[in-house]
């Protein structure tokens, strides 16, 4: 469990007892932060790759066994108590990685507090306000207007990120579908509604929903919309040709809409 962490050899390794060996060592003040805290918070992201703690400045040494540190004094507001464990609070966690590495990564964070509903955007914003000289602040006030609240997994993020990286219009998140009579018809993960052009992250439960996901794109298809499907093979293998793709879908379309607006006066 790393250098000076000690288990019984009959216990079975888990992110939660590595936490809770690491936890007896901190000193007041300190608690777990960055990814390990939103895994305590309830989300699925890997909690020990590193295990992450924030602890006060006027600690004297920074090491930690098997942790990764990184120092901060937090106020007692920012801390909380999850699963037995001193942990930053979601909004603290949001705006500690929200300001550092990559801007998906932190746009991912802010997803899944956001869909949770454990922050909102005026509370990132009113931080952000609040301190405008902050280290990472710039980060984090672009990686607030990159969030989309209605995200619902972290994959999906990646791949609308992708999308807005690589200089794509936004999509729009979970939008509900319904034909001219009011019937619903599918509800894509992305969409472009203009250009009738849907797409889909296919996670590793799609070959449990492979009969629900194939009668919604039916559906859709059936209703003038196209439908492009991703995996994380796509979105982490082949990012340059997933932007191909929809920029060639949204390019499509966009020539027919056009064209039918340069028709439609001669037919008068």
């Amino acid at each position: 469990m790393g250098s000076g962490l000690y288990r019984w050899a009959g216990l079975e390794e888990s992110p939660l007892l590595m936490l809770t060996a690491i936890a007896r060592r901190l000193p007041r003040g300190a608690a777990f932060s960055g990814w390990t805290s939103a895994w305590l918070h309830g989300f699925d992201v890997a909690p020990c790759n590193p295990i992450e703690v924030t602890i006060p400045e006027s600690v004297g040494s920074g090491r930690r066994a098997g942790a990764t540190v990184r120092r901060a004094n937090l106020p007692a507001k920012e801390i909380v108590k999850l699963r037995g464990l001193p942990t930053t609070s979601a909004l603290r966690m949001v705006i500690d990685l929200g300001g550092r590495g990559p801007v998906t990564e932190g746009v991912v964070a802010a997803d899944l507090a956001l869909h949770a509903g454990l922050v909102s955007i005026a509370d990132l914003r009113a931080y952000v306000a609040a301190h405008p000289g902050a280290k990472g602040i710039a980060r984090l006030r672009r990686v607030i207007d990159l969030a989309e609240p209605k995200a619902e997994s972290a994959m999906e993020t990646r791949l609308r990120m992708l999308l807005v990286l690589a200089g794509i219009p936004r999509p729009d998140a979970q939008v509900s579908i319904k034909d001219h009579h009011g019937r619903f018809l599918g509800r894509p993960d992305l969409l472009y509604r203009l250009q009738r052009l849907a797409i889909e992250y296919d996670g590793g439960n799609h070959r449990d929903r492979l009969v629900d996901d194939n009668r919604r794109q039916n559906r859709l298809i059936s209703a003038g919309f196209r439908l492009l499907r991703f995996t994380a093979a796509d979105v982490y293998g082949s990012p340059d040709l997933v932007a191909m793709q929809v920029r060639l879908g949204l390019a499509n379309r966009d020539s027919a809409i056009r064209a039918r607006m340069v028709e439609s006066p001669a037919r008068h």
